[in-house]
């Protein structure tokens, strides 16, 4: 203020040299100016890059220190004939009248001699799980209590509570779930005394238009789906060989390994990426003809950094990305505008040519979302929801306790239990 002061109204003492005043002045004027451009620049600076920060969702992780381990790869192809898979369903049932048919129909026939492994919390949902017992082969069906998983200083270290509807927790959660995937497989391999071929990890909520591919199966590299990659890597789905799978869904036991590593402040695909990097498990991305259903809530039109709701009549494939029966909101150049502005680094997922339209994500499921569904599903994928809608006490009684007898190792509460816990709240 002093300056400016000075330079509109002078000073007291500036008659004295007034044949040099106008050399002084401009002088004076020209080091006040720049001085206070300086200060307009600086401060300009700091507000981008304030506003940098707080856009941007995918921070710039640290190197990584000397920790990189070597993991033998075998380059081995499982055998021509009856290669020996174990397939895995994580999660919650939460909509499985819905998804459940496609991933039978689409993925367990399409294999029929791979073996069934079911790692699901138990909660009011889980009566709908009865409907696996139309699998070809039921291995093991654990079906838990959840547990809290203690929140350690090097997991809130190593992990954020950022994208993660329920917080850290929830993460290890889902971790937990994941990595009980390999350690159910190998506890049965163990005890029958043979080895898996090939472990394709998927979820429970996951709902498949087309069949699960062969050409996903490639030795010595673990695959994933593209798109929805979260800072990371897309972790809703992936398929390798024993020792791919192994290091891909050990989850929870490599968290240590991800801190030694100087790793901090990451979501659940950053941490899936993160492992497969630390441990040189070479990865692929491919499209894969699935979604995640879900009646839950997000923000339409989605921002760049925002989800994307599919619906689910798309023709695909969806790779995963989140969706639900609608009727259509956003196609074509609608579509073209609202996809073609999200961050490829975050929600984004291939929507070119036509293969995904748009939900309008704000609110749950829509009215007469039942027949929306009916039309895009079929007339066979359909009857389960229309199954569930009608079930009694006794008749999922019945069905559990069959679906039980086809299961080689059960592990999960008596029927009675299962069925009251979610037939009481319907």
């Amino acid at each position: 203020m002093n300056c400016l002061w000075k330079i509109y109204c002078g000073s007291s003492s500036d008659h004295v040299y007034d044949d040099l005043r106008p050399r002084r002045r401009i002088s004076y004027i020209d080091r006040c100016l720049f001085l206070i451009l300086v200060i307009l620049s600086l401060s300009l600076l700091l507000i981008l890059s304030f506003s940098s920060l707080s856009l941007k969702p995918c921070p710039s992780l640290p190197p990584l220190r000397n920790l990189i381990y070597t993991h033998n790869l075998t380059d081995s192809k499982p055998t021509d004939i009856n290669p020996k898979i174990a397939i895995c369903l994580v999660g919650g049932a939460r909509l499985f009248e819905l998804t459940g048919p496609s991933i039978i129909e689409k993925v367990l026939k399409v294999y029929p001699n791979a073996d069934l492994f079911l790692n699901s919390p138990l909660d009011r949902n889980s009566f709908k799980l009865w409907l696996l017992k139309d699998a070809p082969r039921l291995a093991w069906v654990r079906i838990f209590e959840p547990k809290p998983i203690p929140e350690t200083e090097q997991v809130v270290r190593v992990l954020t509570h950022m994208y993660s509807p329920n917080g850290i927790q929830g993460l290890l959660q889902y971790f937990n779930l994941v990595e009980g995937c390999i350690t159910m497989i190998k506890t049965y391999q163990n005890e029958n005394n043979f080895t898996y071929d090939w472990i394709v990890r998927t979820r429970v909520d996951g709902y498949w238009s087309n069949p699960l591919d062969p050409e996903y199966f490639i030795p010595g590299q673990y695959v994933v789906p593209s798109g929805s990659s979260y800072c990371g890597l897309n972790d809703r789905f992936g398929v390798g060989d024993l020792n791919t799978s192994t290091v891909a869904l050990s989850r929870l036991s490599l968290i240590p390994d991800l801190d030694l590593a100087g790793l901090t402040a990451l979501n659940s695909e950053s941490a899936f990426k993160a492992q497969l990097s630390t441990h040189r498990v070479p990865y692929v991305t491919k499209s894969i003809p699935f979604c995640i259903v879900t009646d839950q809530t997000y923000n339409y039109p989605p921002s760049k950094y925002e989800v994307p709701v599919a619906a689910l009549s798309s023709r695909g494939p969806l790779n995963g990305v989140k969706c639900r029966p609608c009727t259509v909101a956003c196609s074509g150049s609608c579509l073209e505008k609202v996809m073609g502005r999200m961050s490829r680094d975050v929600g984004w997922t291939e929507w070119e040519n036509g293969t995904m339209e748009l939900c309008h994500g704000r609110g749950g499921l829509e009215r007469g979302w039942e027949k929306i569904f009916d039309d895009a599903a079929g007339e066979k994928l359909a009857y389960a929801r229309k199954q569930i809608g009608g079930l009694d006490l006794k008749t999922c009684v019945q069905e559990f306790n069959v679906m039980r007898g086809m299961t080689v190792r059960w592990e999960a509460p008596e029927s009675e239990q299962i069925c009251m816990l979610g037939l009481r709240h319907n």
